[in-house]
C-alpha cells in the first residue's frame, strides 16, 4: 500500500554548489522545509543576493519497508532549476520553479545511509520561464514548498482525473480516469475500484473495471440527491480509487465538486446562473521569507480573500500556486483563475517548449479543483505568438475539455486564440498622461480592446496597480482617489453585461525588482500592505457583500481638518453596505444614502457626503472648532454599526492580535501577528511611526527582525513553530504605548485554528 510522509525535516543547507561534491556531505546550517535560501530585509535590498546556486542535503537511511517497493521523493516545488542527486548520481532535473517533480530512488538505495543532494539555482536563467526579460516580482530561491517520501508497490496509481457530467440534472454522473504508474514495465492484471463518498465518508456509488496496464475510465451514473459546488455552498465529494494487481495494492483519493462554469458573451455563469466576478490578483510572497510559507499561511490568504475582502475569485498571478491554497479555495468557495509562469517575455524554442510543458504540469496537477474555472495559457502581457499559443491552447483543451482557456494581454487587437478574451485594462489613469485627450473612463468597451466585429467572452484580469500605487500611510486625499478608482472600475464592470467581471491589481503589496515599484524593492499596488493589513481600498471589495454576511462601514478619512489639500474631509466616501449612514458633527446631523448617481451598478454603492448635503450656513460650522464625528449605519431603518472618530487622537492602546492561538508543532507551521497603535476611541493612528520590540518565549521563531516600525499605524510579523509542543508568549513593547502580550500554544497533534 501507499505511504506518503513528510520529508521536510533534518536538511543541511549550504551556499554554492559543486557537482563533483554532490556525493559528499557538506557543512552547513540545519534547516526544515519550506525554506528560503536568503532571508531578505523588508525593503531596500539587493535582489541578486539569491540569484545563485545553493545546496540542500539530507540522509535517507535504508529501511526494510523499501524492499521490493517503489521509493521516491516528491517535491511540491523548488525555485528553480533543481537537480537531485543520490549518493552523487544525478537522478532527476526540473527547471520549472512552480510545479511538482519526483525523484525516483528505486534500485539505487544502498543499505545504511544514503545522501540526497539537491542543487537549487536561483539565477534568472533565460532558458526557463518566466526569465529572460524583466519581471515585476521576485522569484526567491529555495525548496520553498513541502517535500514528501512516497512508497508504493511496483504498480501504483499515477493520477486521477475526475469529470462530473450532467451536473445541472437531478440525476448526475461522474467519469473517473485512473492513470497507472509502472516504471519497471511489469505485466499487469488487475482491477480498479472507484468509490464515491460524501463529506462524511459515506459511500454513494461504486464502479469496478479491469486493467492490463492501460488507463481506465470508470463511470458512475444515475446519481441522485447530490449537491452542487457553489461559491456560497462549496459542497465537496471524494473519489477513492483502489488498485489491486498481482504486484500489490494502491489507494489514492481526490476531492471534487459538481459545478458548471462558463464565460459567455453575456457574462460568466456558475451552475447556469449569472455571477459577476469581483476578484483580486495574488502573489504567493511574504515579507522576509519570500515564497517559503507553509499550509496555514497559504490557507489564511484564501480566507482573507473570501471572508475579509469578500471576493469571489482570485487570479494566481503569474504562476501556479500552493496546493494548500487551492485546496482551501475548494473548501471555502473561492473561484480561481490559474495561469502558467511568465511576465511579458517570450523566449526561444527551448523556452517555449518549457512553457508548453508548464501547461501540462499545471493542468495535470490541478484538474480536479472545482474552484478553478479557467486556465491561463498565455504568458502574462506578452505579444502575440501564433504557433506558440495555438499549441498551448490545443494542449489545454486536450488535457481538460471541461474548462475554457484565457490569455492575459494588455495590447489591443491581439490575436484571439483562447476561449475567453482576458484583458488588463489600465485605461483609468491614462487621461493623466501628457498629450492625452481621453475623457476619464473606467473601462473601454470590449470591442475597442479586442478589435473584433463581434462580442466574445470577456474578462478584465487587471486594473489599477501601477496606474496609481498607494501606500498605507499615504495622504488621505491620495487614498481617497485610490478608492474612487477601484469603485469606478467595479461599477463599470457591473454595468456591462458582456464583461464577466474584473480582477483588481492586487491583493497586497509585494517585493519586486529594482526596475519596478518605489525604488525600495516594493510595489505598493495592493489594497492591503505586505502584512495583509487593509488600506481603505480593501473596503471597496469588502463592502460589496450582503449585510447579512457582514456589516461594513468604513469612512475613507483619518478625520483631520488639515490632512487634505486646502483642508476639510469633503467629499467623504463611506464604503458600506448599509442603506443609510448618519453623520453627527457637533450640532450637525446628516443621514445620507448610497450615491447611486455616481455608482449606479454596484451591489452596494458608497455613501458620498459632500457639499450637496449642506446649506451654506451648515458648511460654515466646519470652519469653527474641529469636532469629533460619529457615524451610524442603518439597515432596514435599524442601527447596525457605530463608529466614533476623535478630533484630538492621542496614542492610547497597543493592540496585538494573532490570527490563531494554536500552531502545529511539526511542519513549520506559522501564524500572523498584527500590531496596531490605537487612539482613545480604538482607531488606528496612521502617522505613528514608532518602533516596537518583539520578544518570543517558547517553541516558536520570529520571522524577521526583533524590532519593527509602524507603517500606517500598524505592523506585523509571522511566528513559526520549531518542532516542539508547548506554550508560546509574545511580548511587544512600545516606548509610548507600553507592553502588550499574546499567548499561543504549539500542539503536537493539533491543527492551527482559523
Amino acid at each position: 500500500m501507499r505511504s506518503v510522509t513528510s520529508f521536510n525535516d533534518s536538511w543541511v543547507f549550504s551556499e554554492g554548489f559543486n557537482a563533483a561534491d554532490a556525493g559528499k556531505p557538506q557543512t552547513g546550517d540545519p534547516v526544515s522545509l519550506p525554506h528560503n535560501a536568503v532571508e531578505l530585509p523588508f525593503n531596500y535590498f539587493d535582489e541578486t543576493s539569491y540569484q545563485r546556486a545553493f545546496t540542500y542535503q539530507k540522509i535517507i537511511t535504508w529501511h526494510p519497508d523499501f524492499a521490493g517497493r517503489e521509493v521516491s521523493i516528491v517535491f511540491d516545488a523548488a525555485m528553480a532549476d533543481a537537480v537531485v542527486y543520490l549518493n552523487g548520481e544525478e537522478i532527476v532535473a526540473h527547471k520549472d520553479g512552480y510545479t511538482p517533480f519526483e525523484a525516483r530512488l528505486t534500485g539505487r538505495l544502498k543499505e545504511g545511509d544514503n545522501l540526497i543532494t539537491v542543487k537549487i539555482d536561483g539565477s534568472e536563467n533565460p532558458e526557463i520561464p518566466p526569465f529572460g526579460g524583466r519581471i515585476d516580482y521576485l522569484t526567491y530561491a529555495g525548496i520553498y514548498r513541502d517535500v514528501w517520501l512516497k512508497l508504493t508497490d511496483p504498480v501504483s496509481i499515477a493520477n486521477i482525473k475526475i469529470e462530473p457530467r450532467d451536473v445541472l440534472s437531478d440525476t448526475k454522473a461522474v467519469a473517473v480516469r485512473c492513470d497507472l504508474s509502472n516504471p519497471q514495465g511489469r505485466a499487469i492484471a488487475g482491477t480498479v475500484t472507484a468509490l464515491l463518498r460524501d463529506a462524511n465518508g459515506e459511500v454513494l456509488a461504486e464502479a469496478v473495471a479491469e486493467t492490463s496496464g492501460e488507463s481506465v475510465t470508470l463511470d458512475m451514473t444515475g446519481l441522485k440527491g447530490l449537491s452542487l459546488w457553489d461559491v456560497d455552498a462549496p459542497v465537496l465529494y471524494q473519489v477513492d480509487l483502489q488498485l489491486r494487481t498481482d504486484h500489490g495494492r494502491d489507494r489514492l483519493a481526490s476531492r471534487f465538486g459538481f459545478r458548471t462554469a462558463e464565460f459567455t458573451v453575456d457574462g460568466f455563469r456558475l451552475n447556469g446562473r449569472p455571477l459577476k466576478i469581483r476578484g483580486l490578483n495574488r502573489h504567493q510572497a511574504f515579507p522576509y521569507v519570500g515564497y517559503a510559507m507553509g499550509r496555514s499561511a497559504q490557507e489564511r490568504d484564501a480566507e482573507l480573500l473570501k471572508h475579509k475582502l469578500h471576493c469571489n475569485l482570485v487570479r494566481t498571478s503569474h504562476y501556479p500556486q500552493s496546493k494548500w491554497f487551492l485546496d482551501h479555495c475548494d473548501r471555502i468557495g473561492l473561484l480561481v483563475f490559474e495561469e502558467i509562469p511568465g511576465w511579458q517575455h517570450i523566449g526561444g524554442a527551448a523556452w517555449k517548449q518549457e512553457a508548453i510543458q508548464n501547461v501540462r504540469r499545471m493542468i495535470e496537477r490541478d484538474w480536479n479543483h472545482p474552484s478553478i474555472v479557467i486556465w491561463g495559457v498565455r504568458i502574462n502581457e506578452s505579444q502575440d505568438s501564433h504557433d506558440f499559443y495555438v499549441e498551448t491552447n490545443r494542449l489545454a483543451r486536450e488535457l481538460d475539455p471541461t474548462r475554457q482557456t484565457g490569455g492575459v494581454r494588455y495590447i489591443t487587437d491581439s490575436e484571439f486564440l483562447e476561449d475567453v478574451y482576458t484583458m488588463n485594462d489600465f485605461i483609468l489613469g491614462n487621461e493623466e498622461l501628457p498629450g492625452s485627450n481621453r475623457p476619464r473612463t473606467a473601462l473601454r468597451p470590449q470591442q475597442e480592446c479586442t478589435g473584433l466585429s463581434r462580442k466574445v467572452p470577456y474578462l478584465i484580469t487587471e486594473f489599477g496597480g501601477h496606474m496609481y500605487p498607494t501606500k498605507i500611510y499615504d495622504q488621505e486625499q491620495r487614498q481617497a482617489e485610490h478608492v474612487r478608482r477601484h469603485l469606478e472600475v467595479l461599477n463599470a464592470a457591473h454595468g456591462d453585461a458582456s464583461i464577466s467581471g474584473a480582477i483588481g491589481w492586487c491583493m497586497f503589496d509585494y517585493n519586486t525588482h529594482k526596475d519596478f515599484g518605489s525604488g525600495d524593492r516594493i510595489c505598493y499596488h495592493g489594497v492591503m500592505d505586505m502584512f495583509r493589513e487593509p488600506k481603505f481600498a480593501a473596503f471597496v471589495y469588502a463592502s460589496q457583500c450582503d449585510p447579512s454576511e457582514e456589516v461594513v462601514m468604513k469612512p475613507v478619512t483619518f478625520w483631520a481638518r488639515g490632512e487634505r489639500n486646502i483642508g476639510g474631509v469633503l467629499p467623504l466616501f463611506v464604503l458600506t453596505n448599509c442603506d443609510e449612514i448618519e453623520l453627527k458633527y457637533g450640532s450637525l446631523t446628516k443621514r445620507v444614502g448610497p450615491d447611486r448617481e455616481s455608482f449606479p451598478h454596484l451591489p452596494h454603492a458608497p455613501v458620498v457626503i459632500d457639499h450637496r448635503h449642506f446649506t451654506k450656513d451648515e458648511l460654515g460650522v466646519w470652519g469653527m472648532k474641529w469636532e469629533s464625528a460619529e457615524f451610524t449605519g442603518f439597515v432596514g431603518g435599524k442601527a447596525v454599526a457605530h463608529l466614533r472618530m476623535a478630533a484630538d487622537p492621542v496614542p492610547m492602546t497597543l493592540e496585538v492580535e494573532a490570527d490563531s492561538k494554536t500552531l502545529r508543532a511539526e511542519g513549520r507551521d506559522s501564524v500572523r501577528v498584527i500590531i496596531r497603535a490605537l487612539d482613545q476611541v480604538g482607531n488606528v493612528l496612521p502617522f505613528l511611526n514608532d518602533a516596537v520590540d518583539i520578544a518570543v518565549d517558547g517553541p516558536a521563531r520570529l520571522i524577521g527582525p526583533g524590532q519593527i516600525v509602524f507603517q500606517g499605524g500598524s505592523t506585523g510579523f509571522w511566528l513559526e513553530s520549531t518542532g516542539a509542543a508547548g506554550n508560546i508568549r509574545v511580548i511587544v513593547t512600545s516606548s509610548r504605548l507600553g507592553t502588550a502580550r499574546v499567548e499561543l500554544s504549539a500542539t503536537a497533534d493539533g491543527v492551527a485554528s482559523a
